[in-house]
């Protein structure tokens, strides 16, 4: 393995790990859910991280989860104002 395999590697378990933890310990609060936008968006921006051996599909999906992201969050504060 090359050392960015081993990176990419690294950050996916992390994200993992730390996936878990929230969805433990917010198991006993009532907090909001994610969304159905802001879910695909973080799948695409974890595809980014895990195909990032090809730049163009990578950095492609990495930006397809950012701009959905943005996209949720003017959603939310539109929902927000009156």
């Amino acid at each position: 393995m090359s050392t960015s395999q081993i990176y990419i590697v690294i950050s996916v378990v992390v994200l993992a790990i730390i996936g878990l933890l929230i969805f433990f310990a917010g198991k006993n609060k009532k907090g909001k859910k994610l969304t159905p936008l802001s879910g695909l968006a973080f799948g695409s921006i974890l595809a980014g991280i895990i195909f990032a051996d090809d730049r163009l599909i990578g950095y492609s999906l990495i930006g397809v989860g950012v701009i959905l992201a943005i996209i949720d969050i003017f959603k939310k504060l539109r929902s927000v104002r009156p």
